[in-house]
């Protein structure tokens, strides 16, 4: 299927490994020019040049910290106009709420919110001017199911939620799109690093950690990071247009609802 979009310039942040990389390479595959961010450098530029050497797109590399206002002038330098911006932001590791000090607290709302928020402000008018734009923030399947040691990066990623749901629909008139991808247990180095502290937490080998947490999706494995960056680029697609204001769920049907 072709997505309309070969030509449009895409900045993915955070995407140097994870769900943010699975979305860069999906953009590339669809003739996209993409920006792709993060903060090791050595892990940056060899991810830029396996997806360019993969799909023949341009990528660009800038290894910079989007929550500073130096990394986004940063970005923003690299690709002054987007078509695309997929905001995507490591949330905090587990911790039991009552461990948290007001510095983290004040960290996670900056880092899960504010940092979507400030680049989307510096975005959507030219977009809007344009006629065109496209505009996806990864969030969580916490979202809808919050979970407990999670509490600091579900109520974050709900704000920015809440905050989008009425900007959504004052640009949608200039096809401009905000939507949102709840990502539930993929097979990333976070999910890793979570089922790591599980097994230590519960005297279990990793390995049996994971084939208990797989065993609790309806689909019985976790999902593949190249699934997560299909649905990403359809929603930056020409014929996702229509579509606005929504929460994409992708947890192998984890949330056990009807709407």
């Amino acid at each position: 299927m072709d997505l309309g979009i070969a030509g449009r310039k895409a900045i993915v942040c955070a995407s140097s490994r994870g769900l943010g990389k699975a979305c860069a390479r999906a953009l590339a595959e669809a003739g996209c020019e993409v920006v792709i961010n993060g903060r090791d450098a050595k892990r940056l530029e060899a991810t830029a040049a396996e997806i360019a050497k993969a799909t023949g797109a341009k990528v660009a590399a800038v290894a910079a910290d989007v929550a500073t206002p130096e990394g986004q002038k940063a970005l923003l330098a690299a690709c002054p106009q987007p078509d695309i911006l997929i905001n995507n932001n490591a949330g905090p590791p587990l911790r039991d709420f009552r461990e948290l000090t007001r510095a983290q607290m004040i960290d996670g709302v900056i880092a899960n919110m504010i940092v979507a928020v400030e680049l989307i402000q510096k975005v959507i008018d030219p977009m809007s001017q344009r006629k065109f734009g496209r505009i996806v923030n990864i969030t969580s399947g916490s979202v809808k199911m919050p979970l407990a040691g999670l509490d600091l990066s579900s109520g974050a990623r709900a704000g920015l939620t809440a905050f989008l749901a009425g900007v959504a629909r004052t640009v949608a008139g200039n096809n401009v799109t905000i939507n949102n991808i709840l990502p539930g247990a993929f097979d990333t180095d976070r999910l890793r690093g979570t089922l790591t502290k599980m097994a230590e937490q519960k005297g279990v080998s990793v390995e049996e950690a994971a084939k208990a947490r797989a065993a609790s999706i309806p689909a019985k494995r976790f999902g593949d990071p190249s699934e997560f960056g299909a649905a990403a680029a359809f929603l930056c697609s020409a014929q996702a247009s229509y579509i606005t204001g929504q929460n994409l769920l992708i947890d192998g049907g984890t949330f056990n609802g009807a709407f």
